[in-house]
């Protein structure tokens, strides 16, 4: 008969999550995780099956943190909802700070196309959607578009919000304030 577990998967991850956005996944060791985690080894494989099985459910679980940002977006109207949606993600970035930003943006810094296959597919799934929804709320906006501009404008908007990431790590929120008022009157 299988053991109960001690412990409930979405606190753990949760906490794993917090490791990983701290010190990246190279710098995150097994045994690091133990200790931030609460379980031991046996516990984490037989659960996650490895450190990268682990990532995976903390990129699911910051995803999940994201969700509500992104819905919120998709309830809006045009441009303004994106607008809204970089400035909303600035201030999860800095409430969130002592994490160091975004965790996908992060461990795409970290790893670029090294992630494990199994990371990379869980990362690219929440990108994809985002430049989706970005299209979808340009749309709104410009319905004369074509799909190859308006996609090509969605694009632009995940670069854009990737660099504001990185620059909310160290620069004045007033100075992302006019990163994001300038790219949307570029649009």
């Amino acid at each position: 008969m299988a053991r109960k577990k001690a412990y409930i998967e979405e606190q753990v991850i949760e906490k794993a999550m917090n490791l990983f956005w701290r010190n990246g996944y190279e710098s995150t060791s097994v045994r690091m995780l133990e200790n931030e985690m609460g379980i031991n080894q046996f516990s984490i494989y037989a659960s996650f099956g490895s450190k990268q099985g682990v990532f995976k459910e903390s990129i699911k679980c910051y995803k999940g943190k994201l969700r509500e940002l992104v819905n919120n977006m998709e309830a809006s109207h045009g441009k303004a909802a994106i607008k809204a949606y970089f400035y909303a993600f600035n201030n999860f970035a800095k409430q969130n700070i002592g994490q160091g930003g975004c965790l996908i943006n992060n461990t795409f810094s970290e790893l670029g196309t090294n992630a494990p296959e199994e990371v990379m597919t869980e990362m690219m799934a929440f990108v994809n959607e985002l430049k989706a929804v970005f299209q979808k709320k340009l749309r709104d906006d410009d319905a004369t578009s074509s799909n190859d501009h308006l996609a090509k404008q969605a694009s632009f908007l995940l670069v854009a919000i990737q660099g504001m990431v990185v620059a909310s790590k160290v620069m004045a929120n007033s100075e992302i304030e006019n990163f994001v008022e300038m790219t949307f009157s570029s649009l």
